[in-house]
């Protein structure tokens, strides 16, 4: 149990943690497709190997094109890559890292179907019965006034009759299942070998330096979307907070209340719940600073230095009797 949680805190730790679980959750969702898959071989010349080969390649296409919708990195990717350049200018090395890591994991389902396709053998005797050679095994059944293509083409099919009390099938699909299983075999070495090449080459032709700084800059992209969603989801409920008060307020009739002195003192507590509103509102109270906000940060994101002090402006109250004279004043 302990294991597993620290299984999930990883996977919620960032983005990239999140994007390598939903991976390796397509990707077991594609083994347990595959397993309650009902695979039925047409058994027919002209349509075994066009049967195989869709089974072969649409669901690795459409499990592909899952992980691309289901990964963070193509939208933070599609948003640095569209962006206009405005006062921020783009990193094509970025856009490039941000795109190998899409693809990468969005590739992981599509071949782990393929592989488990493979090591399983059906498919590919369907697909290739009919080009194995009969005279290699003995007991073909030459009574059934068939020819011997459709014959072969017959033999994915184990409940055929002309097959009943014949080792000939069980052999030639054992004989065509160790190909299939030596070419998923051949593909996943193939695949580790690149990989672990890869590892080895890869400082030899990239500079760490510039590496780090990619993928830095990255992760920055995706926290800084994040953050601005996140302060846009507090903006849009103290505005709408406001809006509604307003409303309300607006129906409430005039009232006039009679006080011996006037009272200058206020609840602080409140005062600086109102302030924190205020504050989180940063002056945006209108509909059109709104959409020229939303505008401004597409087309012209900020520069990345936080050196400079950005102008706070603050409001300043002065308390005035009848006659203008100054009572209080925190200018």
């Amino acid at each position: 149990m302990e294991r597993m949680k620290l299984v999930l805190q990883y996977f919620q730790s960032n983005s990239e943690s999140i994007s390598n679980g939903i991976c390796i959750v397509l990707a077991l969702v594609s083994v347990k497709l595959y397993t309650s898959f009902d695979f039925n071989c047409p058994c027919l010349p002209q349509y075994n190997k066009l049967y195989s080969l869709g089974v072969m390649i649409v669901p690795p296409v459409i499990l592909f094109f899952i992980g691309v919708l289901v990964n963070r990195h193509t939208g933070v990717m599609m948003d640095e890559w569209m962006r206009p350049v405005g006062e921020r200018s783009k990193n094509p090395a970025v856009v490039k890292y941000l795109f190998s890591a899409m693809l990468q994991r969005a590739m992981l389902a599509p071949m782990v179907w393929i592989l488990v396709s493979l090591m399983d053998g059906k498919i590919f005797i369907c697909a290739f019965s009919v080009s194995v050679d009969p005279a290699l095994f003995s007991g073909l059944p030459n009574n059934t006034g068939l020819d011997v293509i459709k014959v072969m083409a017959k033999v994915p099919c184990k409940e055929d009759i002309i097959f009943r009390n014949s080792s000939f099938r069980k052999a030639v699909s054992r004989y065509v299942r160790c190909y299939s299983q030596a070419v998923g075999w051949s593909i996943l070495l193939f695949l580790i070998v690149l990989g672990a090449v890869g590892r080895f080459v890869k400082p030899y032709f990239d500079n760490y330096a510039t590496s780090l700084q990619t993928r830095y800059w990255s992760n920055y992209l995706d926290v800084e979307q994040k953050l601005f969603d996140e302060t846009c989801v507090l903006h849009a409920r103290d505005f709408a907070r406001k809006c509604v008060v307003q409303f309300f307020e607006d129906l409430r009739e005039d009232a006039v209340i009679r006080l011996p002195h006037p009272l200058f003192v206020a609840n602080p507590n409140r005062e600086c719940e109102w302030e924190e509103r205020e504050e989180r509102l940063y002056g945006i109270s209108k509909q059109e600073h709104v959409d020229q906000l939303l505008d401004k940060w597409y087309h012209s994101k900020p520069e990345l230095d936080v050196t400079r002090v950005a102008h706070r402006p603050h409001t300043c109250v002065t308390w005035e009797d009848r006659r203008g004279k100054t009572l209080y004043s925190d200018v």
